[in-house]
């Protein structure tokens, strides 16, 4: 329960979209729309809230006294808790208000044998048509996805029930308890982190050849993670300030309205211009992209990347057949091994891009990529900086020992992050401003840690492996005597000048002279007009304060530090 309620929190800034219900089966209560026993629904299918999570959240600790649990003993003999719960979940994904693109049964489980307590017959009979509810939610478009969750000391059986539940084979069963624990600890993974949904940035169209285009939707694969914008509200009704512009005439003080023209000197005259010519000069081409031609894979450097790459996926609102028409595309320069070279054109920045197709890469729990192509923004000739040519106009290349390149190379080796992606990484300062509208929406009294996963990992780096290859390439590169040297620098430099040392010895004098005093005490009884001013300063000395200004000024500093 705790790792759902994560998920809804994660979910409602991911995917504020996704309709969500939630019902428990072997229930000690019952509240379902067939009135059958041993199965409640907690909150129908709806958009989440709130109040939704704040729900969710406190069942977490009155689950036993609002719902409770049953192990199925106390039923009649014809109660199929099972059946019935798949059959509640089909009704309420069956009435979603929304087209649901996806529609998912999560079950979550440690019940391998869910008809133990029942009669052979009856067994027989709850498991046939358990598994017939299952298939039919599978024909409406119903995914089932099992959460197996071990009791301790026990392993979970599919063997005994959801083997046949949901179509497994026998050389699947080995790798599915593997694979499901690995889902469920990716998906409490997830659920510590804001994710971000893929959206589309904007529709463009694709000119193959004269009269023949291509719709597609293009995707932000990576972008700037930044907080919501400040609204000003007005201070006494509480909502949202509007702000509005006005032109006003300098001579008359009158308001009037904005000119539709601008102007632009030319030979010493103005050249009036409409907003809607000045687009028109500024615009360089109508088409958004528009191929020239095909080249070899091998022809697309790594330095080729300026920015991050646009996933490109066919759309039909625009233009019917571009589904076909991509795919085939796709699959041509996925088998020729090439890219499609184009032109893409707009008002601000027209760039060559190369279009990269990636294959669909697909496992056993379903898909890992999906099929598309990337837009890769190639630099201008200027763009590449020709490192070379640089130092050659400095006297020529100064080239490493090959000493030092193969310890730096066992360095990158050593110190190289296995099966890292960046959606590993997530923008702390973010995380901690959806903490903190988390805490205020929720009503929570505590806002919840963020994991600050941009920090280096020193514990890691403690490693004596880690430990042994730096010290090997610092020694190599700049001497066995490197620390030695920089530590007898750095005590030099903390020395300081004359003038440091004096400040120094002034700053220790004042923090013993203060020590003598209990300000808090002398500001509580109004005491501290009574010191002198030499008196005053050995506090702020003491906690290097400023301190210039008259008497009054440095008492008023003293009780803004001791915060009275």
């Amino acid at each position: 329960m705790e790792s759902i309620t994560e998920d809804l929190k994660t979910r409602i800034i991911s995917r504020d979209t996704d309709e969500v219900g939630i019902c428990f089966i072997n229930t000690r209560e019952k509240n379902n729309s067939l009135s059958s026993e041993g199965v409640y629904t907690f909150k129908e299918l709806s958009k989440l809230s709130a109040s939704f999570i704040k729900d969710t959240s406190s069942l977490c600790e009155n689950f036993d006294s609002v719902i409770g649990s049953n192990d199925g003993s106390n039923y009649g003999a014809r109660e199929n808790p099972l059946y019935s719960g798949l059959w509640v979940a089909q009704g309420m994904l069956g009435k979603s208000a929304t087209k649901n693109l996806g529609k998912r049964i999560l079950l979550f489980t440690n019940n391998d044998d869910p008809f133990e307590n029942a009669d052979p017959v009856t067994k027989a009979d709850m498991r046939r048509t358990t598994i017939q509810r299952a298939k039919d939610s599978q024909d409406l478009g119903i995914s089932i996805e099992l959460y197996p969750m071990s009791r301790p000391g026990e392993e979970f059986n599919l063997n005994i029930f959801y083997k046949d539940m949901i179509t497994m084979e026998d050389d699947e069963l080995s790798n599915f308890m593997v694979g499901a624990e690995k889902r469920f600890e990716e998906l409490k993974a997830r659920m510590r982190k804001k994710l971000f949904q893929k959206r589309v940035v904007r529709k463009i169209t694709f000119t193959i050849a004269n009269g023949t285009s291509i719709g597609l939707g293009t995707y932000a694969m990576v972008r700037p993670a930044t907080t919501g914008k400040y609204e000003w509200l007005d201070s006494t009704t509480n909502k949202p300030v509007k702000s509005e512009r006005a032109l006003i005439c300098t001579d008359t003080g009158a308001i009037v309205t904005e000119s539709t023209k601008r102007f632009t000197h030319y030979n010493s005259k103005r050249v009036l211009m409409t907003r809607e010519e000045l687009a028109e000069v500024k615009k360089i081409t109508d088409v958004q992209v528009r191929l020239l031609g095909f080249k070899s894979i091998a022809c697309l450097k790594d330095y080729h990347n300026l920015r991050p790459a646009t996933f490109l996926y066919p759309s039909e609102e625009a233009i019917k057949g571009s589904t076909c028409l991509f795919i085939a595309l796709h699959r041509s320069l996925i088998r020729q091994k090439k890219f499609a070279l184009a032109f893409h054109g707009n008002s601000t920045s027209p760039h060559l891009v190369a279009l990269v197709p990636q294959e669909e890469i697909v496992n056993e729990y379903g898909q890992v990529q999906p099929p598309g192509m990337h837009m890769i923004y190639l630099p201008y000739a200027e763009d590449i900086r020709q490192p070379e040519k640089i130092n050659l106009s400095k006297g020529g290349v100064e080239i490493a020992a090959k000493e030092h390149i193969d310890k730096a190379m066992a360095l990158i080796k050593k110190l190289h992050l296995r099966e890292f992606t960046v959606y590993d990484i997530q923008n702390p300062a973010l995380q901690r401003h959806y903490s903190n509208l988390q805490a205020l929406g929720l009503q929570e009294d505590t806002v919840e840690d963020v994991e600050d996963c941009t920090l280096p990992d020193e514990e890691g780096m403690k490693r004596p492996s880690i430990v042994a290859v730096v010290q090997a390439f610092k020694d190599t590169v700049y001497g066995a005597d490197h620390d030695q040297e920089e530590a007898a620098a750095e005590a030099e430099r903390a020395k300081g000048s004359v003038t440091a040392q004096k400040r120094k010895a002034a700053a220790e004098v004042a923090t013993k002279e203060s020590e003598k005093y209990n300000w808090r005490q002398l500001a509580l009884d109004g005491e501290l007009k009574k010191l002198t001013v030499v008196e005053l300063k050995y506090y702020l000395a003491g906690k290097k304060l400023p301190l210039s200004g008259k008497k009054e000024i440095l008492i008023e500093r003293i009780l803004n530090d001791l915060g009275m």
